[in-house]
């Protein structure tokens, strides 16, 4: 039977975020060996759902031997601790070598990590990868649409496959993908991919797929793939990674040579820049937002609102612990509000010291350190307490294990706010269905996440009710708010009269 390892290490690196070190990835996810090998086929996994997809689709066709070395994750942060880093390529190193001989490596990472002695964490694993296997082993990566990608990660594999959907609903679809491309490869198909680098960071709100101009150049992407054509991938990168490896990049892989690659690559690479003024991002202000949360609460005629605190999301390495909507609908006296979530682990253990319906004083960020975050208290009642364990019901991470940690939902005046001790986005109805909260019943639904959670709660929110509100965070989709000093330049939109050609 074909043997095929199975590991990675995934994160996404915000250059303005504080370093992430190793206890975040222990409490996110940490799968080695037997570990590991069980979470693959159980019903709800931790490990990422393209292994999922990969591992379904290796069983299709018949017997073949999974061999789980290691996967971690840690939620998007700053760069990775380097010694840490250094610990984890070294345990995958002793465990692929003492897994040989196998006949695939699989490799589903994030791709846009940085660690605080190396740029391009990626390229260092996947390099070790092939180092160990050598040349003649089918090695597939699959990535996330936001990696920021280098040639040395698309020299050291077969094929890189990246995601297609924004939320990322495509996960499985293509870890299955990547088992069809190691199978054809055992087959005797010998791919050869080309990689160009384009001078453009678009705005995180720019990257959805439903409409915009990150949908249209996938599907023009799409159209080239044929019977020649293997992948065809266009990864919109991770904008506030602050690296040398910052751009939107497009990586083609053909089954008939380097020359029909590069044609395909910069064919699709000229298009895209030839529609780079359309990457402005568009934004509802505090004020407008308040006011429109206000009204709304008050006149049950209107449709309810939707208000993304796309600066401050954890999925982009935010802290998950920003005041401003918080301070700005309880300042207003805004009624029928759903906040989810915030991250505080001070509050919530305060939270189950004192027990479900009592009243106190909250307050917020008291041991927060990022300037970002001010603290804020008010009085809150504590309605239901959670231990954080949970399966996701709607969106990407449908069916996928989850941890908030201790939780607990407060009342605050008109406000009920979700309070959570590990930092994530909100990207599941179950962030809130967890405590009894109806959410089709709020007036008025906040998140911070920059859009994940279009996946999870579309039931009740259409396009025009969800509004991206400007406030600051270690996300601000207006570029010019940041220091970037470590991105190539120059590069649009930073520098808006930069030319290019392929």
């Amino acid at each position: 039977m074909k043997r095929v390892a199975l590991l990675g290490f995934s994160l996404e690196s915000n250059g303005h975020a504080p370093v992430a070190t190793e206890a975040e990835f222990r409490d996110y996810m940490w799968l080695e060996g037997e570990a590991f090998g069980r979470d693959i086929r159980s019903a709800a996994p931790e490990s990422p759902p393209e292994i999922r997809g990969f591992v379904k689709e290796m069983d299709r066709h018949g017997p073949w031997t999974p061999v789980p070395i290691l996967m971690t994750a840690g939620g998007a942060s700053g760069p990775v601790d380097q010694r840490f880093f250094e610990d984890v390529v070294a345990r995958m190193r002793a465990g692929l070598k003492a897994a040989l001989p196998v006949d695939a490596v699989y490799l589903p990472e994030h791709g846009a990590a940085t660690a605080t002695g190396d740029d391009d964490p990626d390229a260092t694993v996947f390099e070790m990868v092939r180092e160990i296997v050598g040349p003649k082993v089918p090695v597939v990566a699959t990535l996330d649409l936001h990696a920021n990608c280098s040639q040395r990660m698309v020299d050291a594999v077969d094929v890189l496959i990246g995601y297609v959907t924004n939320p990322h609903v495509d996960m499985e679809e293509r870890g299955v993908e990547a088992a069809e491309v190691v199978r054809e490869m055992w087959a005797g198909m010998k791919p050869s991919s080309h990689f160009i680098k384009l001078p453009l960071i678009p705005p995180s709100i720019t990257q959805n797929t439903d409409a915009g101009p990150y949908a249209d150049i996938l599907r023009y992407g799409k159209s080239k793939k044929d019977g020649d054509i293997v992948n065809v991938t266009i990864l919109s990168g991770f904008t506030n990674g602050d690296t040398p490896k910052n751009g939107m990049s497009v990586v083609v892989s053909s089954r008939n040579g380097k020359a029909k690659a590069r044609e395909v690559a910069r064919d699709i690479a000229t298009a895209c820049w030839a529609d780079r003024q359309r990457y402005v991002p568009e934004m509802m202000s505090l004020d407008d937002a308040v006011a429109l949360s206000v009204k709304t609460g008050r006149n049950i005629s209107l449709p309810p609102q939707l208000l993304a605190d796309v600066a401050d999301n954890p999925g982009g390495g935010g802290r998950g612990n920003t005041t401003w909507i918080l301070k700005g609908l309880h300042g207003a006296k805004a009624e029928g509000v759903i906040l989810g979530t915030f991250f505080d682990p001070p509050l919530a253990a305060e939270a189950h010291r004192l027990g479900e319906g009592a009243v106190f004083r909250a307050r917020f960020n008291r041991e927060e350190t990022n300037a970002l975050s001010e603290p804020y208290e008010a009085e809150a009642k504590i309605l239901k307490l959670h231990d954080g364990a949970c399966v996701g019901r709607r969106g990407i991470f449908a069916g996928r294990t989850m941890n908030l940690g201790p939780s607990a939902l407060l009342e605050i005046g008109g406000l009920r706010q979700v309070v959570n001790s590990i930092r994530l986005q909100m990207l599941d109805t179950v962030y809130f269905e967890m405590f009894g909260v109806d959410i089709g019943a709020a007036r008025t639904v906040v998140v911070k996440s920059r859009g994940h959670f279009r996946a999870a709660f579309d039931q009740w929110f259409p396009n025009e009710r969800i509004h991206n509100i400007d406030v600051p965070g270690l996300n601000m989709p207006v570029l010019s708010r940041f220091g970037f000093k470590r991105c190539p330049r120059p590069i649009f939109p930073l520098d808006p009269e930069v030319t290019w050609a392929p």
